[in-house]
C-alpha cells in the first residue's frame, strides 16, 4: 500500500497514457492550424506534441510510489497483446451545439483498450486511487473552450467542426503504456515520461 502521509517525499502530478507517434502529432498540428483560421478565438489549443490517450489520471503522488505504479502497470498489461487504433472525425463534448472540449475520435480495436483501461483502474485502486466514475471514452483532446465564451461562439465552433473532414494516414500502434509526469508551467503543461510498460506478443 502506498503511503500518502504528510511525511511523503515530493509529490509528482502523474497519469497513465498511450503516447502518439510523431507522424500523427504532425497531422494533428496541421489540423489545429486549419481550425484556428476559422474558429472563434476563445479556444485554448493543446500543444500537438503533448496530445495522448489518457487511460488513468492519478493526480499528485509521492515520488517513492513510482515503482509501485510501474508494477501495477505491468500487471495491467498481462495477457494483452499489442493492438492498433485508428484516428477519425472531429467532435466536441458535450456536443456540437455547446462545444466545451474539442476532440478527435478514435476507432479500431476499442475492446482491447477498454480492457486495458479497466485493468489499470483495478490495479491502481489497490494503491488507493479511486475509480473513475465517468465512462471511458477514447479520444484525443485538441482544445478546450474558455469559460467566458458566449453561446454564439460555442455554436460557431460547433459549425466549424461539423464542416471539417479529417482523415488520418497514421494510426496508433499500441505497444506500450506510459507513466507520465505533468509539470505545470505558465506556458502550459510539460509532459515527461517516467517509465513504460511494454505489451508482449
Amino acid at each position: 500500500m502506498v503511503n500518502w502521509g504528510k511525511d511523503a517525499m515530493a509529490l509528482i502530478r502523474t497519469f497513465i497514457a498511450v503516447e502518439l507517434p510523431e507522424e500523427l502529432k504532425k497531422e494533428l498540428a496541421e489540423l489545429e492550424a486549419q481550425l484556428k483560421k476559422s474558429s472563434p478565438p476563445m479556444v485554448k489549443w493543446v500543444d500537438p506534441n503533448s496530445i495522448h490517450v489518457t487511460l488513468k489520471f492519478l493526480g499528485e503522488v509521492p515520488e517513492e510510489s513510482i515503482d509501485e505504479l510501474m508494477l501495477a502497470m505491468e500487471e495491467s498489461i498481462s495477457g494483452i497483446a499489442p493492438f492498433k487504433l485508428e484516428v477519425c472525425e472531429l467532435g466536441a463534448f458535450p456536443d456540437l451545439n455547446y462545444a466545451q472540449v474539442v476532440w478527435v475520435g478514435v476507432k479500431g480495436e476499442l475492446s482491447q483498450i477498454s480492457q486495458l483501461q479497466k485493468k489499470i483502474e483495478s490495479n491502481t485502486e489497490h494503491l488507493d486511487f479511486p475509480r473513475e466514475t465517468r465512462a471511458f471514452t477514447v479520444h484525443l483532446t485538441l482544445g478546450r473552450v474558455r469559460n467566458e465564451a458566449s453561446m454564439n461562439e460555442r455554436e460557431m465552433l460547433g459549425k466549424v467542426l461539423a464542416d471539417v473532414i479529417f482523415t488520418s494516414l497514421h494510426g496508433i500502434d499500441v505497444s506500450a503504456i506510459s507513466l507520465m509526469k505533468s509539470q505545470l508551467t505558465s506556458a502550459g503543461a510539460i509532459y515527461i515520461c517516467l517509465g513504460r510498460a511494454k505489451l508482449k506478443t
